[in-house]
């Protein structure tokens, strides 16, 4: 497969992947999104103590702002929500503090982030994912922000893939530039590649 078929076939999945996820009604994504919110927090405690970032949800992906208020609540030392910064396109993203009452903006892609606060780095990065992989590969939006934030993470932070079981599929066919995750989080369970 020539590269440019290799583009072609992942632009075309991503597609088909996102439009699937967003004919789900409002109702089933909560609900999905809540199972996941669960798994993280049984499989996963130790990331009530670390900062860990995570994505607004858009276009209906699943929506973890519950549990990071539920973190945040239970006022573990160490604890911060971030949320990614685009700086410039082609960079790695950089990450501010959130809570609930943050003053938040819209980016350049219309995701809110927020407005203001020193730049903090995530021990753990939920990742939310268009199409992942059985060998642990995701497929986000295209744009490399991803990809080029783990590369340039030091350490390398945990890489915690969450999505909805729609996004399953047997290969992304990875680039060479993608970053493996370390698990990936469903509704239908935890999986883990390292």
């Amino acid at each position: 497969m020539t590269p440019a078929q290799r583009a072609d076939y992942r632009r075309a999945l991503r597609k088909r992947l996102v439009d699937r996820r967003l004919a789900l009604s409002a109702d089933v994504c909560a609900g999905l999104s809540a199972t996941i919110c669960s798994q993280l927090q049984t499989h996963f405690p130790q990331l009530a103590g670390m900062r860990v970032g995570f994505c607004w949800p858009v276009k209906n992906e699943p929506d973890l702002r519950p549990l990071m208020t539920t973190w945040l609540d239970s006022g573990q030392a160490g604890f911060a929500a971030l949320l990614p910064v685009v700086l410039a396109v082609d960079t790695a993203l950089a990450f501010r503090a959130w809570t609930p009452g943050s003053a938040l903006i819209a980016d350049g892609y219309g995701i809110p982030t927020p407005a203001a606060g020193e730049f903090l780095l995530p021990q753990a990065l939920l990742l939310p994912v268009n199409a992942f992989d059985s060998d642990g590969y995701r497929i986000g939006y295209g744009g490399g922000f991803f990809d080029r934030t783990l590369a340039a993470l030091k350490p390398a932070p945990l890489c915690i893939g969450v999505g909805f079981e729609l996004a399953r599929v047997d290969s992304i066919r990875p680039e060479p530039h993608d970053v493996r995750l370390n698990a990936m989080v469903s509704e239908a369970g935890v999986f883990k590649f390292d």
